[in-house]
């Protein structure tokens, strides 16, 4: 656990890096992407040029001969919802940071975009095992209690099942929110059917956080490797090159099954390397979207 002083430093860290990249970056580019799916009906007008047709009022187009069109307000108001995976295998990481702060980071920039927006948001932490759940709610001093709860949050599970988060996402949100799973997303259970309910359900986005090392192992010789999830001790020999080819063919395969799935239930997805910028994952994200 960290010391509250150190802890109240680093929640104002991330608030001020990820608060300056909300406003300065995504405002508009979120706000685009994650549009209220909801239009409430305003007012009819004159039809002009370039207007849908689909817009078209009949019953007023009739009665005063020429085309009318209905306008639509949407109703902006979004809920936001963080699924965030806490399992041991996100207390990971070989190059600049552990994945768990990178997830940290993006979900506290993507908490502050939602505010900007004038949106809710809250968080489900999952293991294999509901976590915690935060109901969403506006305002900045929710938002900090979140990024604390991001940075300080112990979780009673280290392994992994994403199917778990996504079945209690579908049965404790009633109402349509936009919610982002981030996670490495390596877990040994099937989550496709879960995947695609949740997605039916609700409008769901995939953020992938991985380490280089997850990819290819590098050639150091002998390694002792721990399975951060089971506490799995083993020792690998790095040098072989049958050995890095076998992880790497593994990693490749992984890979492959997310795409097929998220393709399947037709879940925007982006992964992130650790190592890499998280803000262009979340642009191509955003421009994936509009």
């Amino acid at each position: 656990m960290m010391e509250t002083v150190d802890l109240l430093k680093k929640v104002r860290q991330i608030e001020i890096k990820t608060r300056g990249l909300s406003s300065n970056i995504f405002a508009g580019q979120y706000h685009s992407a994650f549009k209220g799916r909801g239009m409430a009906f305003a007012e009819v007008r004159e039809y002009q040029y370039g207007d849908d047709i689909r817009d078209i009022d009949w019953n007023v187009t009739a009665r005063f001969n020429r085309p009318y069109v209905k306008v639509f307000e949407e109703e902006r108001e979004l809920t936001v919802m963080l699924l965030v995976d806490v399992s041991g295998s996100l207390e990971f990481g070989t190059v600049k940071q552990m994945k768990k702060d990178m997830v940290t980071e993006i979900a506290a920039t993507l908490a502050f975009s939602a505010i900007q927006n004038n949106d809710k948001i809250g968080v489900i932490f999952f293991s294999d095992r509901i976590e915690k759940f935060i109901p969403p709610k506006k305002g900045r001093k929710h938002i900090l209690y979140i990024i604390r709860e991001l940075i300080e949050f112990q979780p009673q599970s280290r392994t992994t099942n994403l199917k778990v988060g996504l079945e209690y996402l579908t049965r404790v949100m009633k109402r349509r929110c936009t919610a982002f799973m981030l996670s490495d997303f390596i877990d040994r259970n099937d989550f496709s059917n879960a995947l695609t309910i949740a997605n039916r359900k609700h409008d769901l986005v995939a953020m992938q956080i991985y380490d280089r090392r997850a990819e290819e192992l590098p050639s150091v010789g002998l390694m002792k490797v721990r399975d951060a999830e089971t506490g799995h001790e083993q020792w690998i020999d790095t040098s072989s090159k049958a050995v890095r080819k076998a992880h790497h063919t593994w990693w490749v395969n992984q890979q492959q099954r997310l795409s097929e799935w998220f393709a399947k239930s037709s879940v925007d997805s982006v992964s992130v390397r650790t190592d890499q910028d998280y803000v262009k994952a979340l642009m191509a994200l955003f421009a994936k979207r509009n």
